[in-house]
């Protein structure tokens, strides 16, 4: 019951991002946050609905890979101009691969590691992009927050990734139980740092 109440608040804030969108932005990041945080809610109400044992679903990993890769590519496109069009070519083929390997049937461990090679590389960036522009004075200091949640999206990532490989980092019941926590954490940083910058 406390996981689909955390799952709740994550979605109702999710939403709520959403529905404010952020100011200033261009079309393209004000598109790429609105899928970010839109999937993010989505994603939220399908595992109340069916429960984190959804994780494992293809439509659920399809789903929630487009969550760091649209929220990097806003910020990406945002803040790192020269890196625009490169950013963009990464996250949708990055997409576009995950989405294949999870459609298409596939021995070994190829789709795992390209999903977290995809979500690594999209976590890093949502990590490090907000934080150093905070840090060098190029956005506004709670801007880094943005960063924070960056950094939860990448461990949840990890930990699922290593769950998946068959090197769990904690046990598969400890992740499920943390899991709910820290996407809210993330929400309310990723909220509460656009809202500051």
């Amino acid at each position: 019951m406390t996981a689909r109440i955390l799952l709740l608040l994550t979605g109702l804030l999710a939403a709520w991002q959403v529905a404010i969108g952020i100011d200033g932005a261009e079309a393209l990041p004000i598109f790429a946050y609105t899928v970010g945080f839109g999937m993010l809610l989505v994603a939220s109400l399908l595992l109340i609905i069916l429960g984190l044992e959804a994780l494992d679903s293809p439509i659920v990993v399809i789903l929630s890979t487009t969550i760091p890769l649209s929220l990097s590519l806003g910020l990406v496109w945002e803040h790192w101009l020269l890196l625009r069009a490169g950013y963009l070519v990464f996250a949708v083929l990055g997409f576009l691969a995950i989405l294949f390997t999870r459609l298409v049937p596939f021995r070994g461990r190829l789709p795992v590691y390209l999903l977290t090679i995809v979500h690594g590389i999209a976590g890093l960036t949502i990590f490090l992009l907000p934080i150093a522009w905070a840090l060098s004075g190029r956005a506004a200091p709670g801007f880094a927050l943005v960063g924070a949640g960056g950094a939860l999206i990448g461990l949840g990532g990890l930990m699922l990734s290593f769950l998946k490989a068959g090197r769990p980092v904690l046990s598969q019941a400890t992740i499920l139980k943390i899991l709910p926590g820290l996407l809210l954490l993330m929400t309310a940083a990723f909220v509460l740092g656009f809202a500051l910058a």
